[in-house]
């Protein structure tokens, strides 16, 4: 199945109100929000490293608002518990049954605050649902419903106390990216209505949950081109023979490259991938999953130099096959 015209135009028309709906909350950051967006449509989760005070939080609850959804904030400490954020299932005398009561986890999306500073056991219990969109407590799975979406942050400049994120939890994130501070004018915008402390509590409701589940079926259904599927691989290829890579992008990062790049298409009312889509979503996407040799990484050299490297010298198709 393909996209009609008429699905292609009202997808892209679609998205742009999901944007400016949610550029009211996060002044002057256009593409972080498009980045945001997409990873969710995408069905991913998404990792922001960010210094405080940048609209993290702004973020995630103006996302959830414009799509109808639940919010909710986990603050990651060194003494959260696993059944902190998962849930737990509690004996009922009443009724003589145990009963679960489901975490903060059970949300449309959830702001996994500071994530890095609870312990790798707590850290491990956000990896089922990332990856399965469900919880398993005392052998009972329990769904989280869709759309599910999990927005980790972490404190590039403080690392006192904090654990590093394994290899494995990060390749479960779809998107790393950072929102970094606005400029002079949203700022000054921002100042002026200081008096209104939370923007995103005006923020209404553009499309309903269900309709988000829609728009992340018509995206599966954008074209894809072997030529395009074949220069993803190439590059995918590349971070892992490249000198400067202990371990490159694996193959779920290539097929998150490819899922990014049908919903950017779409959003910008087109039924197919082109090459410039992927280049444009390959620092996100593979970047945060690259591991550097140590000489490398002493010498200065970042994940981020590897991916635009790698896209510099990989010829991207001219032709269909």
């Amino acid at each position: 199945m393909t996209m009609t015209p008429e699905q292609t135009s009202w997808f892209a028309e679609t998205f742009e109100v999901l944007v400016r709906n949610v550029g009211q909350a996060l002044l002057g950051k256009d593409h972080v929000v498009r980045l945001a967006l997409t990873c969710m449509l995408a069905e991913g989760h998404l990792l922001l490293e960010d210094a405080p005070g940048t609209g993290k939080t702004s973020l995630a609850k103006a996302i959830a608002a414009t799509v109808q959804g639940t919010h909710s904030r986990i603050q990651f400490t060194p003494d959260l518990l696993p059944s902190d954020v998962t849930g737990v299932t509690i004996y009922d005398q009443s009724t003589g049954h145990f009963q679960f009561h489901p975490g903060p986890v059970f949300a449309s999306v959830v702001l996994a605050d500071e994530i890095n500073r609870a312990s790798p056991k707590t850290q491990s219990a956000l990896l089922e649902v990332m990856e399965e969109n469900r919880v398993t407590v005392d052998t009972v799975s329990h769904p989280v419903g869709r759309p599910f979406m999990v927005i980790a942050t972490q404190n590039p400049i403080e690392q006192a106390g904090t654990y590093r994120l394994p290899e494995a939890q990060l390749d479960r994130f779809l998107m790393k990216t950072s929102l970094g501070y606005p400029d002079r004018a949203s700022t000054v915008e921002i100042l002026s209505g200081a008096a209104d402390r939370d923007r995103t509590a005006r923020l209404t409701a553009k499309i309903t949950t269900h309709a988000v589940a829609e728009m992340s079926a018509l995206a599966d259904a954008v074209h894809t081109d072997a030529a395009v599927l074949d220069y993803v691989a190439a590059l995918v290829e590349a971070t892992r023979t490249d000198p400067r890579t202990a371990l490159g992008a694996s193959v779920r990062g290539a097929l998150a490259l490819v899922r990014c790049a049908k919903v950017w298409a779409a959003s910008q009312g087109r039924g197919y991938v082109i090459p410039d889509d992927v280049k444009l979503l390959a620092d996100p996407v593979l970047a945060h999953r690259i591991i550097l040799e140590t000489e490398a990484e002493f010498s200065g050299v970042t994940p981020q130099q590897v991916v635009a490297g790698v896209l510099e010298a990989t010829v991207p198709p001219d032709a269909r096959i």
